[in-house]
C-alpha cells in the first residue's frame, strides 16, 4: 500500500500494489491487489473489495458491501445499507454485491441490490432493484436500457479505448 499522511486506514487488510490517496477513511476493510482508492472516499467496516478496483473521489461505501474484481466506481457514488434507519437501535445491515467488471457511473445511488457482472450503471442512476449480468441501466429509478454485449455499446467502448470521443460516432 502506498503511504498516505492524511488518511485513516484502521484495521484493514490491503493487497500488494494498492494505492490509497490522502483524505480517505477506511475501517476494518479487506482490499485486494492493485486497487486504487481516491481522495475523500469513506469506506465502512466489513467491506470486501477485490483486485484492480478503482473507487473515484467522494464516494461512500457503507458497511457490509462486497465489491468484485475489476470494478470501476465513479465519483460521488453513494451506497445505502439500511432502508429504515433508526437512531435508537442498531438495525440489520442489508447486503449489496457488486460483481466482477461492473461499472458504476458518477453520482449513482446504490440501494441494497446485486449489480451483475459486466454490467454498466449510467451516471446519476438510482438503483433500487438487482441489475442482471451484462445489463446497461439508467435513470431514477434505474431501468434496463441495453446490454454490454450489444455491438453498438462495445463499439463505443472500443472508440474510448482508442482515445476517441464515442459521442462523436
Amino acid at each position: 500500500m502506498s503511504e498516505s499522511k492524511f488518511s485513516i486506514v484502521k484495521d484493514c487488510e490491503i493487497g500488494e500494489g494498492t494505492i490509497i490517496k490522502d483524505f480517505t477513511n477506511i475501517y476494518k476493510t479487506k482490499i485486494g491487489k492493485n486497487s486504487k482508492i481516491h481522495s475523500f472516499v469513506y469506506i465502512e467496516e466489513g467491506v470486501e473489495i477485490g483486485d484492480n478496483v478503482i473507487i473515484r473521489p467522494h464516494s461512500v461505501i457503507t458497511e457490509g458491501i462486497k465489491i468484485g474484481n475489476d470494478v470501476f466506481i465513479g465519483q460521488s457514488v453513494q451506497t445505502i445499507n439500511d432502508l429504515y434507519p433508526k437512531t435508537t437501535i442498531r438495525t440489520k445491515v442489508l447486503k449489496t454485491i457488486i460483481k466482477d467488471n461492473a461499472i458504476i457511473g458518477t453520482g449513482s445511488i446504490i440501494f441494497p441490490v446485486t449489480i451483475g457482472k459486466n454490467s454498466f450503471v449510467a451516471a446519476g442512476s438510482v438503483v433500487t432493484k438487482d441489475v442482471e449480468d451484462f445489463s446497461v441501466v439508467a435513470g431514477n429509478p434505474a431501468k434496463k436500457i441495453g446490454d454490454t454485449t450489444d455491438q453498438a455499446f462495445m463499439r463505443k467502448q472500443n472508440l474510448r479505448d482508442e482515445g476517441k470521443d464515442p459521442r462523436k460516432y
